[in-house]
C-alpha cells in the first residue's frame, strides 16, 4: 500500500483499498479505446476525490497495483488487517487465478470486483470471472464508473 496515495481523512473512518492486477500500470497507453485514456494515477486521484466529497465516513482510501499473482495475494492476506473492504481489479488473473480466489474467499473483509470494460461482451475467455462467486458485487464496463459504483457499495452499508 503505498501511504502517498492514502487519503489524509480521518483514521477513524472507514477504510477501503483500491487493487488492481497486471498491466494496470499502462492505463492511458494500453487500448485507450477499451480501457479508457485515464492513467493509474489519475484514475487514482479522481477515486480519492470521488470518494471523500461524496462519502465523508471514508476515513482512508489507499491504492495498489501489482503485476504479480502472488503480490496480490499477500495485499490481500494482509489487507484484512487493515481495511474494511476492498475494490478488487484482478484484470488477467480474473479469468484462471484460482490462488487470486481462494485469497479472496479466506479473508474476511467483504471485496468488490471490477473491470474497466464490459468483460461479458469481450472474448470468450474474459467471460469466465473465477473469482466472482467469492466477491460480494460487481461492477464492469462502465469505466471509471465501475470503481465508483464499487466504492458507493461499500460506503454505502456493505461493509456492516
Amino acid at each position: 500500500m503505498t501511504d502517498a496515495m492514502a487519503c489524509a481523512a480521518d483514521k477513524a473512518g472507514l477504510s477501503l483499498l483500491v487493487l488492481n492486477g497486471p498491466n494496470l500500470n499502462l492505463l492511458g497507453k494500453r487500448n485507450p479505446e477499451i480501457y479508457g485514456v485515464l492513467t493509474l494515477e489519475q484514475l487514482e486521484a479522481e477515486l480519492a476525490e470521488y470518494a471523500h466529497t461524496s462519502y465523508p465516513s471514508i476515513g482512508e482510501l489507499d491504492f495498489a497495483q501489482s503485476n504479480h499473482e502472488g503480490t496480490l495475494i499477500d495485499v490481500l492476506h494482509l489487507a484484512h488487517l487493515e481495511f474494511d473492504g476492498i475494490v478488487f481489479n484482478p484484470a488477467a488473473y480474473t479469468h484462471y487465478s484460482y490462488a487470486l480466489r481462494d485469497a479472496i474467499e479466506v479473508i474476511d473483509v467483504p471485496v468488490v470486483e471490477v473491470h474497466l470494460s464490459n468483460v461479458d461482451v469481450r472474448e470468450d475467455f474474459r467471460s469466465v470471472s473465477v473469482v466472482r462467486e467469492v466477491c460480494i458485487a460487481h461492477f464492469y464496463g462502465d469505466g471509471i464508473q465501475s470503481y465508483k459504483d464499487a466504492i458507493a457499495y461499500l460506503a454505502e452499508g456493505a461493509t456492516e
